[in-house]
Parts: structure tokens; C-alpha cells; sequence
């Protein structure tokens, strides 16, 4: 049987952190900025962890 192929969308979203775990980007940060708060902006900026119900789905996509 050959190699699974990863999905290119989702190796260009997903990376792991140092303890194994995987982070993502916030959505909602691409456009229509101005009616959204400074405050909700600067959130939207970091990273955050992929949710539990998700990572088996996620780690699929990577083939792993």
C-alpha cells in the first residue's frame, strides 16, 4: 500500500508545540477589521490550541 499523502492545507496551518500539542491561528483576521475592536483584533493575533475533539481529525490530515 503506498505512503498516505498529507493535506498541504492543513501542514501550511497546523504546527506542534514543544510538548507535542497542536496549535493553530485565530480565523476572522483577514478583513472587515473596522468594526472589530482594537481589544478583539489583538486577541485574534496569537496562537491557540487545536481543541481535543479535533486533534485525531487534524492529525489525519497530517498523515501522522
Amino acid at each position: 500500500m503506498p505512503k498516505m499523502k498529507s493535506k498541504a492545507s492543513a501542514k501550511k496551518r497546523f504546527s506542534f508545540t514543544g510538548t507535542g500539542k497542536l496549535k493553530r491561528q485565530h480565523a476572522y483576521k483577514s478583513h472587515i477589521l473596522t468594526k472589530k475592536s482594537k481589544k478583539r483584533k489583538r486577541n485574534l493575533t496569537y496562537s491557540a490550541i487545536v481543541d481535543g475533539a479535533n486533534v485525531k481529525a487534524v492529525k489525519d490530515m497530517l498523515a501522522l
